[in-house]
């Protein structure tokens, strides 16, 4: 019973795959939508049921299909892993997914290849659920890759552009980089303990009575690697932003709520491996706020909405390795939850602005939508309200819970992660303000079309703004019901404790006053002083510095992509013509050799019985020579 419906699980996405890549065409837009979300709303089903039924089964649920490689005594199958973990996971995946696809049928009805996107993004949802419940690290590999590829496809959807193909190979390549970290950590791992499988990695690591701790470190450090670029951490953060060139529903799905998540799920994962290597723990707390403090700054003076919210994913990503770092993996995984309801109900109300304004992204030239959007403008306040820590709605209770844990381990980390909290208030407000106050600052005739999105793009946002704003209650202090539920992943939980004194209260009381400030100094620059951020061209000092993301792109650019353009010049106009004249040389010789050696083949039977008797005589004499 539990096998089929995992398949089912599974299968769901991967049908409405198939069905839209053969068929979507000839069923027509709608129909393709239709049953495109409706294979991901079986698999949220079918998620809820496992979740109904894992408090009987503590322990999880084990489906091994297949014997998949056993070479000596390493073996790998091909199996599933159902637990607490997996099934958390699951449900935000399948269910903003199916939020998500529900939007698409809306946002993307005008474009011709409608039913391609439904394929695409059926096709990731597939891998991501393998991603997840896969029961070892090579399933977990063939979803990560998988979700890569999908990344790739829909980034570059709209083909025709060429920076949106640019922003694609740039996300392709950049996480190929963090993938070679996994792979690498995924042999040095099969190699110590002849196996891949969690639960036996577990076993054999706490069993272990002579741990080779200096591979364990290289190779939870590689994992680290892997989770950079999938999570996009620095370095490996820059192809994230680029990545809005995809369609706004891509950009909450995929690199919001889900996709951007699995570094997180990996280590969370491999907490047993992670928690014996303190030195790698450190430097993933030291990436995570550096990541966080870095991304919120660029976002201060960004104008494209798209790019603000992908800094903020970046910077809220941050915020989640610190956590990692810290070992409070529980509290890494609250923030994943909350985050994935605000952020994607923010990106898909961006793409509610987008659509009204039919493709105008510039937060300069929008302005006075509150009016006339008023749903939109309510969910994306909701979840402006959240991201900034503002109390009672679900951020407030996750980021507090970085931010004291970050207190009680590393203050520094702590400063810095303040920091980026209050800058994430400014200009999530500064976002909101820019789009929906003061007068409207776009061309006459997109305020004549300014209307309130349809009911497809509506009713998802409702949904999101309603969970961002109670989300926080699964772990509420003193009575979590979150740690309770991850006891199973992470046993230490069950003696934790999760009460507030009055650090806690203070600390508290230092975060929400931090981001009421963040939202105070954005209301008096935007709404008081009515300022309108200044033209590209005008924008000079530490601004132009930010607004141009430090120069990392351009850095990079300088010391990896021009000198490996230039060595692949060399190679081609240098290396490979030498090399080709070479080749070529032997042809010719040997072609030479043929001409010349066919005019002996004229025709005439005199000369051909004269070598042969020429060659018979070669004969007779090397014979009789050789008796002598």
């Amino acid at each position: 019973m539990n096998t089929n419906i995992a398949l089912v699980l599974v299968l769901a996405p991967f049908l409405g795959f198939l069905i839209n890549v053969f068929f979507g065409k000839s069923l027509g837009k709608s129909l393709s939508g239709i049953i495109g979300t409706l294979s991901v709303v079986v698999s949220f089903i079918a998620t809820a049921y496992f979740f109904g039924g894992i408090a009987a089964q503590p322990e999880g649920i084990r489906i091994s299909l297949f014997d998949w490689i056993q070479i000596s005594n390493f073996k790998v199958d091909f199996g599933f892993q159902l637990d607490q973990l997996s099934i958390l996971w699951l449900l935000f995946v399948t269910g903003i997914g199916s939020l998500i696809h529900l939007y698409s049928i809306s946002y993307m009805h005008d474009d011709e290849n409608m039913h391609k996107f439904f394929a695409y993004l059926n096709l990731f949802i597939f891998f991501m659920i393998t991603l997840v419940i896969g029961s070892n690290l090579l399933v977990l590999f063939i979803g990560w890759e998988g979700v890569g590829l999908c990344s790739y496809l829909l980034i570059g959807f709209w083909h025709n552009n060429q920076e949106y193909n640019d922003a694609a190979k740039k996300a392709f390549i950049m996480n190929r980089i963090g993938d070679l970290g996994l792979l690498v950590g995924i042999f040095i791992l099969g190699n110590l303990f002849s196996t891949l499988d969690y639960a036996t990695l577990k076993t054999a690591i706490a069993g272990a009575t002579n741990l080779d701790m200096y591979w364990l470190s290289v190779a939870a450090f590689a994992l680290f690697i892997g989770a950079c670029g999938k999570s996009a951490q620095i370095p490996l953060y820059t192809w994230l932003p680029d990545a809005m060139a995809g369609p706004t529903p891509v950009s909450a799905l995929i690199h919001a709520a889900t996709m951007v998540t699995a570094g997180i799920f990996m280590i969370t994962r491999l907490n047993f491996l992670f928690d014996l290597t303190p030195d790698v723990q450190s430097i993933i707390a030291i990436v995570g706020a550096v990541t966080a403090l870095v991304a919120a700054t660029i976002g201060l003076v960004q104008n494209d909405i798209k790019k603000v919210l992908a800094y903020s994913t970046v910077s809220q990503l941050g915020l989640m390795f610190l956590a990692l770092g810290l070992g409070a993996y529980e509290v890494a995984v609250f923030h994943v939850i909350t985050h994935a309801f605000f952020k994607a109900c923010l990106f898909l109300g961006s793409g509610s602005v987008i659509h009204a304004l039919h493709g105008e992204q510039d937060m300069r030239n929008m302005g006075g939508l509150k009016k006339v959007m008023p749903i939109t403008f309510a969910t994306m306040l909701i979840a402006s309200l959240a991201i900034s820590g503002v109390p009672l709605f679900s951020g407030f209770f996750s980021k507090d819970e970085i931010l004291l844990v970050a207190f009680h381990h590393n203050i520094p980390l702590w400063v810095v992660a303040s920091v980026a909290s209050i800058m994430t208030a400014f200009y999530m407000f500064r976002l909101m303000f820019l789009t929906f106050f003061q007068e409207f600052r776009g061309t006459a005739e997109q305020k004549h079309h300014l209307h309130e999105s349809p009911s497809l793009i509506t009713i998802p946002l409702i949904v999101l703004a309603i969970l961002a704003t109670i989300g926080g209650m699964i772990s509420l202090p003193g009575n979590s019901w979150l740690n309770h539920y991850l006891i199973p992943i992470l046993p230490k939980l069950a003696t934790a404790e999760h009460n507030l004194g009055t650090t806690e209260y203070i600390l508290m009381a230092i975060a929400v006053v931090g981001g009421l400030v963040g939202i105070g100094i954005a209301y008096a620059k935007y709404i008081k002083q009515n300022t309108v951020p200044t033209e590209d061209a005008a924008i000079t000092g530490f601004s132009k510095v930010l607004y141009n993301k430090y120069y990392v792109d351009e850095f990079y650019d300088a010391v990896f992509v021009k000198p490996i353009n230039f060595l692949s010049r060399f190679f081609r106009d240098t290396v490979e013509t030498g090399l080709s004249a070479l080749v070529f040389g032997f042809g010719k010789v040997t072609n030479e050799i043929s001409y010349q050696g066919k005019k002996i083949q004229n025709g005439s039977i005199g000369l051909y019985l004269f070598v042969f008797v020429l060659g018979l005589c070669a004969i007779v004499s090397y014979l009789f020579l050789a008796q002598q």
